[in-house]
C-alpha cells in the first residue's frame, strides 16, 4: 500500500507561481512512477505530468510544458510539481498518483492516489 498527501495549493493571480507536494509513505514508494492530475469542475480528470522512479524520464501535458516542472527527491520521498505563469485555466483540483511499471498517461493507469489539492488563478 502506498499513501500519498498532497500539499501546496491555494489561490494565485494569474502569471504566479506555486509548488505542489506530495509525501508518499508506505511500500517501496521510490520504485514508483510518480504523477499528477488535474480535475476543474465539469471535466474528466487530466494528465498533467508524470515522472520515472529515477528521474530520468518526464512527460508533460502539451498546454504545461515550459511552464510546470515535476521533479522529485527520493530520500524524502516526495514529488513536486513546480508550476510557473499560472493561468486561469490551470484552476482545478490537483492529485498526485502513483503506479508500478512505466510511463502512463490515463488515470486509470494509476493504482494510488492522494486526496486533492486546489489551486485557483484569479485572472
Amino acid at each position: 500500500q502506498v499513501q500519498l498527501v498532497e500539499s501546496g495549493g491555494g489561490l494565485v493571480q494569474a502569471g504566479g507561481s506555486l509548488r505542489l507536494s506530495c509525501a508518499a509513505s508506505g511500500r517501496a514508494t521510490s520504485n514508483y512512477y510518480m504523477g499528477w492530475f488535474r480535475q476543474a469542475p465539469g471535466k474528466e480528470r487530466e494528465f498533467v505530468a508524470v515522472i520515472s522512479w529515477g528521474s530520468r524520464t518526464t512527460s508533460y501535458l502539451e498546454s504545461v510544458k515550459g511552464r510546470f516542472t515535476i521533479s522529485r527527491d527520493n530520500a524524502k520521498n516526495t514529488v513536486y510539481l513546480q508550476m510557473n505563469s499560472l493561468k486561469p485555466e490551470d484552476t482545478a483540483v490537483y492529485y498526485c498518483a502513483a503506479k508500478v511499471g512505466g510511463l502512463a498517461y490515463k488515470f486509470q493507469e494509476y493504482n494510488y492516489w492522494g486526496q486533492g489539492t486546489q489551486v485557483t488563478v484569479s485572472s
